[in-house]
């Protein structure tokens, strides 16, 4: 069939054509603008789930919901080894732009303007993040050095900013459990503030299952100010929606054997469904697509999913830290104990203890519970037992 005319996304955090399955995620959001809105406290929230779920779709729908009513939109990825202070002033400058043009800012959007000022010479020194604001920093607030309380001042001036210009402020975060603990301490506390004082700012953060424990180390109190909804793969009524309702509309259908077929082999993962539509479009010949189709692809499917999906989040593993992988796909996809895993691969828990701490900390693996360890990738074992069975037999 026509690839001009494929409809399927399979990209990084692309939205996919048939949006099914989030309602819940959606409905909770808009609830939490609107009572915000309207000066009631409501919940952050924090959505966590694997790799491939859709975490960043929902982010960016978000952020259209918001922007559709009106609100500053903050977002950003975090990166590791990148200026936590530096990327939230610009993105902040940005807000204040947003909430008011500079031709009209109020006394109270000045103000937020000159705490920021105050932040951003306390941890950029260089100035380059708030030139052009033309004002004065402001003393004694924001300028303490200590993080978590300047950030705090600075959230606080800028709620106060955006509920006077009866608008709101929302922070979109992508990829949170990248954030350094004490960072993540201090965004928390200065939402929190907020909260307290009924502020229109809020936040919306994106990251892998380990995220409420992260936040829970981070202080206490998170369960209270964060929802924590949990994405995964679809319901099979909806993941045979993701697939079908794409190419209905183009006049292609699907033999429901084909349809099963796809939708058992992906489990009903988001990312998944989309390249095997999307391959299913560009190898079918024609409409509509069956049953043979669907399991003659199959092999095409793995190859590309192992070089674009799960090829690239382990090139810079080491032979060890492979055969640890390679031992937990070998016991299976559920979450192991370290050791089990230790054992498996002829070492102590103590010894295997540092490759587990760094393939967590390269986002391949999560701790589900203590001394377990998961894949952060759905269907991750697979691979490994495709690609990589070689290194078993060493």
């Amino acid at each position: 069939m026509d690839p001009r005319k494929n409809p399927y996304a399979p990209g990084a955090g692309t939205k996919p054509p048939a949006l099914v399955g989030r309602d819940t995620q959606i409905e909770a959001f808009d609830i939490l603008l609107e009572r915000l809105e309207n000066g009631y406290a409501e919940q952050s929230m924090i959505i966590t789930g694997l790799r491939g779920v859709g975490k960043t779709v929902l982010l960016d729908v978000f952020r259209d919901m918001a922007e559709a009513r009106g609100w500053a939109t903050v977002e950003w990825e975090v990166e590791k080894n990148t200026s936590f202070e530096a990327k939230i002033s610009a993105q902040i400058r940005r807000a204040l732009l947003q909430i008011a043009p500079k031709a009209r800012w109020s006394a109270r959007v000045r103000k937020a303007a000159s705490v920021l000022k105050s932040f951003s010479i306390t941890f950029n020194p260089d100035g380059a993040v708030t030139a052009g604001l033309d004002v004065e920093p402001s003393p004694g607030v924001s300028d303490s050095g200590a993080i978590t309380e300047d950030l705090t001042d600075l959230f606080v001036a800028l709620g106060e900013a955006a509920r006077e210009e009866k608008t709101g402020v929302i922070f979109l975060l992508d990829e949170i459990q990248f954030l350094p603990i004490k960072e993540l301490e201090a965004l928390i506390t200065a939402l929190h503030k907020c909260a307290r004082r009924s502020l229109p700012v809020t936040f919306v953060g994106a990251g892998l299952p380990q995220i409420p424990r992260l936040a829970g180390e981070a202080r206490s109190y998170s369960e209270r100010l964060f929802k924590f909804p949990s994405i995964g793969k679809l319901d099979p009524v909806y993941a045979r929606d993701a697939l079908v309702l794409p190419v209905r509309t183009l006049g292609v259908g699907y033999e429901p054997e084909a349809v099963e077929f796809v939708v058992k082999y992906t489990e009903g993962y988001p990312y998944f469904l989309q390249e095997y539509g999307k391959i299913l479009w560009e190898e079918a010949s024609d409409s509509p697509i069956t049953l043979h189709d669907a399991s003659q692809v199959l092999p095409l499917v793995e190859a590309v999913l192992d070089e674009s999906f799960f090829r690239v989040r382990v090139e810079r593993t080491t032979d060890l830290e492979l055969k640890y992988l390679l031992a937990m796909a070998e016991l299976g996809p559920r979450p192991h104990r370290a050791s089990e895993v230790a054992r498996k691969i002829g070492r102590t828990t103590e010894q295997a203890g540092p490759v587990r701490s760094r393939l967590i900390a390269k986002g391949l693996l999560y701790t589900p519970g203590h001394g377990y360890a998961a894949f952060t990738v759905p269907q991750f074992d697979r691979f490994m037992l495709r690609r990589h069975a070689d290194l078993g037999k060493g």
